[in-house]
């Protein structure tokens, strides 16, 4: 297939890209390069250097090759930073949607491939979290997700778009061949904090309560292997050129690990101290979130294959150190 990676040169994008390379399709990356990276991309994939608020090289873009499908991965990401600047949240994942989805009405593209996010639950009202778990978003972040899957729902019934929205958990790792070399802008996500400590970026870092009712009091969180991510666009876009349906699904690794037993384990696998400091809760942070992931396993026979703890840290460390 021909694809459109929108987002492409980005940490997930980037991983995306390279799955989609490697399984023989031929890519064409769009990115603004805000967050992305040039490092990030491939020489075997087209780069457009454009950004999703302007139409008209997005619309050129998407008319420029006889594209079977898109994949939408650029979205400002971080939850804390929604609740203090929506108005960047709205734009970005927001209007920039609609800015994609209204592109690809133009130009024929019938297959959409969205990076939707766990954040669209909210606080947990039961353990593992399923696709029918209410969606009551707790930040801005969440609520943009869950609003672009709205509108996917109504462009699939009004305009025939096939879509497969990924409701991610927590990504983590790199890829396990070591063939991504751009590390995380700013990142707000545990991994990376730890990794930008163990290498010194840090002098410490925080850990958001230690009071939790956990075992060791500490946040308990679903990490998914980046790779294994990315797998699970290739089939979610197979799937849903095959059959010309649209789903929603969830990608996690149906395991959790408390950011303590993170921290443990990265510094028995990096071998370097990691200064960390508690502090206090941050609000909206629920003590334990874990993926069912039942659903991916039955309709794409999807299962994470890469994150395990050590995989996740080693893999992450093996990026950083360089």
């Amino acid at each position: 297939m021909n694809i459109l990676v929108i987002g492409g040169a980005g940490y997930i994008g980037s991983h995306v890209t390279r799955e989609f390379l490697d399984l023989g399709h031929k890519c064409t990356v769009y990115d603004n390069l805000s967050s992305g990276l040039r490092e990030n991309l491939f020489a075997e994939a087209k780069f457009v250097h454009g950004d999703i608020h302007d139409y008209q090289t997005l619309l050129n873009s998407m008319k420029s090759s006889a594209f079977d499908a898109l994949v939408h991965l650029a979205a400002s990401k971080a939850a804390g930073e929604s609740m203090l600047n929506p108005e960047k949240y709205s734009r970005n994942n927001i209007a920039g949607t609609i800015n994609i989805l209204n592109a690809a009405c133009e130009a024929g593209i019938k297959n959409i491939v969205f990076s939707s996010s766990a954040a669209v639950y909210g606080e947990p009202q039961y353990l593992p979290i399923d696709e029918k778990h209410p969606t009551l978003p707790e930040n801005y972040y969440g609520f943009t997700k869950l609003e672009i899957e709205r509108f996917l729902g109504w462009y699939d019934k009004l305009k025939n778009i096939r879509y497969a929205s990924l409701r991610y958990f927590n990504a983590a790792g790199y890829d396990v061949k070591g063939r991504i070399k751009g590390l995380e802008q700013n990142p707000a996500n545990l991994l990376p904090v730890i990794m930008e400590t163990a290498c010194g970026i840090r002098k410490e870092m925080q850990v958001f309560g230690d009071d939790y009712d956990t075992q060791d009091g500490t946040c308990i969180r679903d990490y998914v292997h980046v790779n294994d991510l990315a797998t699970g666009h290739a089939l979610a876009l197979n799937y849903i050129v095959k059959n010309n349906k649209s789903f929603i699904v969830n990608l996690g690794s149906e395991n959790g690990f408390s950011v303590t037993e993170v921290l443990e384990t990265a510094r028995e696998v990096t071998g370097k101290s990691i200064p960390a400091k508690v502090s206090e809760r941050r609000s909206g942070d629920p003590a334990k979130l874990t993926a069912s992931c039942t659903f991916a396993h039955e309709l794409l026979g999807w299962k994470a294959q890469h994150s395990d703890l050590k995989t996740l840290i080693k893999t992450s460390w093996e990026a950083y150190s360089k």
